[in-house]
């Protein structure tokens, strides 16, 4: 998990991982680091439309300032010692593109403010229209959801009671308990990220069925690895896959049980696991994947590992011991590979990478990846979508093929090359600049989440919404055509309110992959990354009995029991 998600929060770059449809344009150091730099927190799956019209409704005359506004204003009827200085802030959208077969459809109003206040604002149907200019403010419709404190950044109202499908829809905002103006953006904002949005999800087919389960106490959080290792025997000599460096690689054909040269299952998809160590186990990496295989009751196909440039310990001189045994034990490693010094805290350049700055520590990596002699995965910076200071999309393009190369010319060709992206719609348009080419790419993987509350939201996305929306990009842009697809992260919060949700959301996974056959591989990332723990956000798999039985259950699912697999 990466600061996607969270990072909508606190930097106000608020294009929340959600699946569906995105109404209006979405507003709004060492051990840690290496968790830091993981899970997405949000990115799934929005199409960002910009409300159709908004406006203020007051009876207020205009000073003469006939100016298109870019804010929006609310205020209670006595407003700045004005006995009639009342204001509604009124938002239109037009929703055109939930399907027919939706069920469960959601609706999240966001909207952005400059400051905190102690006023209460509640989201109304309205009957009054968005296209005029300060209009009178009329009787308010039904309430649908109250936000008491404003924050600030972005702040949202369940609009699902009003918001039922596809249809043109108006809501406006009346305050209280506060007798001054808050300013929110509106659509004629010069900045996209601070403009009204409507979150829109929903379900395809029939709802799912409720069980009550029970929830006993959290489990303690898991942290990440310091740099060193306990030593481990090395790995045994295996078969080396056969390269295809150029076009898209074929899916294999025939019975299940076959494997291609990049690791593509002939039929199902690899389940796999990103579990950090931590002090309580000595660091054990070992130990951090035996015990949550002990929990579920099989071992997973793929472990995924997260490593630095310091070409040292633990972090940077991998495989390390851990890895090699879990190899020699049948398991296929997944390393993402980071610019950054873990222990140091510090972050490369790409520009650092392809001007021959680092070969010695790529030269060492890709010596022992050969030496190793079995296919691995491996990734450059995942998600560099969110790494601004890294370099240009360019220089990302620039560095990933340097090493490509090295690689190559090294002899390292069991590497499988796997290009991870968020997946958040708000970066769709960079895709194609961040993407090498075919012949650098094996796989093309990405980090859905149903972060549910845990990012601020309120919406709870099924599976099948929340590995969706980028799968349906990806087909429909060509980015990466012909090649296997690795859900590289994916997790899910609870629900507080509904016990049984998360057993039921790992139960209904399996029937999600099925019905997005391109993906080959999940790997669960089972910690909680830059969300808290709270009382009503736990990311984790293992956080309750409930959760474990339905995570238990659909690693059972044949599709997910690979015979050539860790699940033998």
């Amino acid at each position: 998990m990466t600061r996607h998600g969270l990072h909508r929060i606190t930097r106000l770059r608020n294009g929340p991982r959600r699946k569906a449809i995105a109404i209006g344009v979405v507003g709004g150091a060492v051990v840690a680091g290496i968790v830091a730099t993981m899970m997405p927190l949000l990115a799934s799956d929005d199409l960002s439309i910009r409300a159709v019209a908004d406006t203020t409704a007051t009876i207020v005359t205009q000073d003469g300032d006939n100016a298109t506004k870019t804010t929006l204003a609310t205020c209670p009827a006595r407003c700045d010692g004005n006995p009639r200085g009342g204001r509604e802030a009124v938002v239109e959208f037009a929703v055109t593109t939930v399907p027919a077969a939706a069920v469960n459809v959601r609706a999240t109003l966001r909207m952005h403010a400059w400051q905190q206040f102690t006023a209460t604002v509640t989201a109304h149907a309205s009957a009054l229209s968005a296209r005029e200019t300060r209009p009178a403010p009329a009787t308010a419709g039904a309430a649908l959801d109250t936000v008491t404190g404003v924050a600030k950044g972005v702040n949202e109202w369940d609009v699902s009671k009003l918001v039922t499908g596809n249809g043109t829809w108006t809501v406006s905002l009346a305050q209280t308990g506060l007798e001054t103006r808050v300013y929110w953006g509106s659509v004629e904002n010069r900045n996209p990220e601070l403009r009204p949005s409507l979150v829109i999800s929903y379900d395809l087919g029939t709802p799912p069925s409720s069980a009550p389960t029970t929830r006993p106490a959290p489990s303690p959080s898991p942290s990440a690895p310091p740099t060193t290792a306990a030593p481990k025997p090395t790995p045994t000599v295996a078969p080396t896959r056969t390269p295809t460096p150029t076009g898209s690689p074929e899916l294999p054909s025939g019975k299940c049980g076959q494997v291609s040269d990049t690791l593509v299952p002939s039929c199902g998809a690899w389940w796999g696991m990103y579990s950090p160590a931590n002090a309580g186990s000595g660091w054990d990496h070992g130990k951090a994947i035996a015990d949550v295989e002990a929990q579920v009751g099989r071992k997973f196909d793929i472990v995924h590992r997260y490593h630095d440039f310091s070409n040292a310990g633990s972090n940077g001189a991998f495989p390390d011991a851990y890895e090699s045994q879990q190899m020699r034990e049948g398991r296929l490693m997944f390393f993402a590979w980071e610019s950054r010094d873990f222990s140091a805290g510090t972050t490369l350049k790409w520009s650092e990478i392809y001007s021959g700055r680092q070969d010695a520590t790529i030269d060492a990596v890709a010596g022992r990846i050969r030496a190793a002699k079995v296919p691995v995965f491996l990734g450059l910076d995942h998600e560099p979508e969110d790494e601004p200071g890294k370099g240009s999309d360019a220089d990302f393009v620039r560095a990933w093929k340097y090493v490509y190369e090295r690689f190559a010319k090294a002899g390292a060709d069991n590497a499988v090359w796997v290009w991870t992206m968020m997946g958040w719609s708000g970066h769709y348009s960079r895709y194609a600049g961040l993407y090498p080419g075919d012949r650098y790419v094996d796989w093309v993987a990405y980090d859905p989440y149903n972060f549910h509350v845990c990012n601020g939201s309120t919406v709870w996305k099924s599976p099948s919404t929340t590995v969706d929306g980028f799968y349906r990009w990806l087909d429909e842009n060509g980015i990466g055509a012909g090649k296997p697809r690795m859900l590289a992260e994916f997790g899910t919060n609870f629900n507080s309110a509904d016990k049984g949700a998360k057993q039921r959301w790992f139960q209904e996974f399996p029937a999600a992959l099925k019905a997005h056959p391109k993906i080959k591989a999940a790997i669960y990332f089972n910690s909680p990354g830059m969300t808290t723990r709270t009382a009503t956000c736990d990311m984790t798999m293992n956080h309750d009995a409930s959760a474990v039985a339905g995570f238990t259950q659909a690693g059972k699912d044949a599709y997910l029991r690979q015979p050539t697999g860790g699940s033998r």
